[in-house]
C-alpha cells in the first residue's frame, strides 16, 4: 500500500470512530467522564446504563472513586473471601480468567486492591428508580438442646419429612388443575398421566416459584402443612428428628437464619443446614405484633422479640404461627469453617451476604454502604454475595453476614437500615437478570 492510499484509510477511520462516538454520545445523552479499562473483555463507559427492562431494576456503571472509603477496604480478606467464592464461579466461562487470576494474587493491599481495580467493572444498581434500598443482618445461631427429647429439651428440629414431595412447575403452568406423578418418596413431576391432582390455586405461587412443594391426601396433591399446623403436631411421627432445643423462640430465629448450631450437654455441636422449606412466603412476626399492640415497631428486634415472647408465654402460638414458612433441615458433625450459603460455599464472617439472585449474580464481589448497628457510623465494605432468603427480595436488598453466637446475633438484630449496592462484575460482562 503507498503513501497515499495510507493516509486515505487513516483518515477514512477516523471518520468512521468519530461517526461511531457521536452515535454512542446521542444514544446515553451525555459524554462519558471515562472508561473503565479491561485486561480482559469489552471496556464499559462509566455512567453506560444497562436496563433489562424487568422489575424495573437499573444498572450503571460507577468509576471506583465513586464508592465511599474505597481505598481504605481490607482488600486481603475480601480477596480471601472471593476466593471462596471461586470454588463454584470457575467453572462458569465468565468467571474463569478472574478466579484463576485470584489465586495468583497476593493478599498484601496493595496487590488485592489493584486486583478488583483491574479485573471488575463496578455496576451501582437501583430499582423503580431507587438507589437506595435495604440492608438486614444475619447470623448463625447456637441453640442449647439434646439429641434426645428431655423434660429441657422438648422442641423437635425436623429433617425432610417422609410425606414431602416436591413437584417441578414451569411459569407456563401456573393456573388451573394439573396432574401429578410420583417419581420417587420426595419427588414428582406434572404429567397427564399422575394420579393426583392438585389445584393450583391453592398453593403459594409467585413470579419465583419453580416448584409446588405439597403431600398426598387421598388423590389429591395439596400444600404442605403451615408452621401453625407443624407446631400444633402435624408432623409427629412423619419425620426424622435431628434433635430437640430447649427454646422454641430461639427455634423458630434458627428457621429465620436458615441454618445454625445445636449444641448437647455434653458439649458436642452439630451443625445443622438449610435441606428445604414447605415454600410459604415468609411473614414478619415484628409487623403482626406491632399491628397488634403487643410491642411499639421501633421495639420489635430479634432481641425485643425474644423478651416480649418470654413475658407473654400465653402469646407464643399464636405470634410464632403468624409465619407459615418452616424450614427443614440436614444435621452434620463435620467441622467447617461456616455455614454453608446458597453458592454452596462457607460464608465468611463480615464478608458475605445474602440477596436476590434474581438480580444479582451468586458469587459476585458486591460493594455495599450502610450503617454499622453497633455505634450508627458508616459500614462501607466489599463482600461477596454467596447466600439467599426467601424473605431477600428486591435488587437493591442485602442480608449482612454478621457471623456465629451471641455477639453477632446482637449485631444483626439491630440491623435494618438504607444502603447502597454496587455489583463487581469481570470486565465485558453484562449483568444477568432472571
Amino acid at each position: 500500500m503507498n503513501f497515499k492510499k495510507i493516509r486515505r484509510y487513516l483518515l477514512l477511520s477516523s471518520v468512521l470512530m468519530l461517526a461511531a462516538c457521536n452515535l454512542f454520545h446521542k444514544k446515553n445523552k451525555t459524554q462519558p467522564p471515562e472508561t473503565i479499562m479491561s485486561p480482559v473483555g469489552q471496556a464499559f463507559p462509566v455512567d453506560y446504563v444497562f436496563n433489562p427492562d424487568k422489575a424495573g431494576v437499573s444498572y450503571r456503571v460507577a468509576s471506583y472513586q465513586a464508592l465511599p472509603e474505597w481505598s481504605h477496604q481490607s482488600f486481603g480478606d475480601s480477596l480471601e473471601a472471593f476466593k471462596v467464592s471461586c470454588h463454584k464461579l470457575k467453572s462458569q466461562p465468565s468467571w474463569q480468567a478472574v478466579c484463576q487470576q485470584a489465586q495468583h494474587t497476593g493478599k498484601s493491599h496493595h496487590h488485592a486492591k489493584k486486583f478488583f481495580e483491574q479485573y471488575f467493572t463496578p455496576w451501582q444498581i437501583s430499582q423503580n428508580g431507587q438507589l437506595a434500598g435495604t440492608v438486614t443482618g444475619y447470623y448463625e445461631p447456637m441453640l442449647l438442646g439434646d439429641t434426645k427429647q428431655t423434660t429441657q429439651a422438648r422442641f423437635p428440629i425436623y429433617g425432610i419429612p417422609d410425606d414431602f414431595i416436591v413437584v417441578p412447575i414451569s411459569s407456563t403452568q401456573q393456573q388451573g388443575t394439573v396432574r401429578v406423578r410420583l417419581t420417587n418418596k420426595n419427588s414428582g413431576v406434572i404429567a397427564a398421566d399422575g394420579r393426583y391432582s392438585a389445584n393450583l390455586s391453592a398453593f403459594p405461587l409467585n413470579n419465583k416459584t419453580k416448584a409446588i412443594k405439597g403431600r398426598i391426601e387421598g388423590n389429591q396433591f395439596v400444600p404442605y402443612y403451615t408452621r401453625a399446623q407443624i407446631n400444633a403436631g402435624a408432623l409427629n411421627g412423619k419425620a426424622p428428628i435431628l434433635g430437640y432445643a430447649n427454646d422454641p423462640v430461639e427455634l423458630f430465629f434458627l428457621h429465620v437464619q436458615g441454618s445454625g448450631q445445636l449444641q448437647t450437654p455434653d458439649g458436642r455441636m452439630i451443625r445443622l443446614g438449610f435441606a428445604n422449606k414447605n415454600d410459604y412466603p415468609y411473614v414478619s412476626i415484628g409487623k403482626y405484633m406491632a399491628n397488634k399492640g403487643y410491642l411499639p415497631l421501633a421495639q420489635t428486634s430479634m432481641q425485643g422479640i425474644k423478651a416480649w415472647l418470654q413475658q407473654h408465654p400465653q402469646q407464643l402460638a399464636e405470634v410464632l404461627g403468624q409465619n407459615p414458612s418452616y424450614v427443614f433441615f440436614r444435621a452434620s458433625t463435620e467441622p467447617a469453617s461456616g455455614p454453608t450459603g446458597a453458592l454452596g460455599v462457607p460464608l465468611t464472617s463480615g464478608y458475605s451476604a445474602a440477596v436476590d439472585s434474581h438480580f444479582i449474580s451468586l458469587g459476585a464481589p458486591l460493594f455495599l454502604a450502610t450503617t454499622h448497628p453497633a455505634n450508627g457510623y458508616g459500614l462501607n465494605r466489599l463482600i461477596m454475595a454467596q447466600d439467599t432468603g426467601s424473605a431477600i427480595n428486591g435488587a437493591v436488598r442485602v442480608d449482612y453476614f454478621w457471623g456465629y453466637g451471641d455477639e453477632a446475633g446482637a449485631l444483626a438484630g439491630k440491623m435494618k437500615f438504607p444502603g447502597y449496592v454496587w455489583q463487581l462484575l469481570p470486565n465485558g460482562m453484562l449483568p444477568q437478570v432472571k
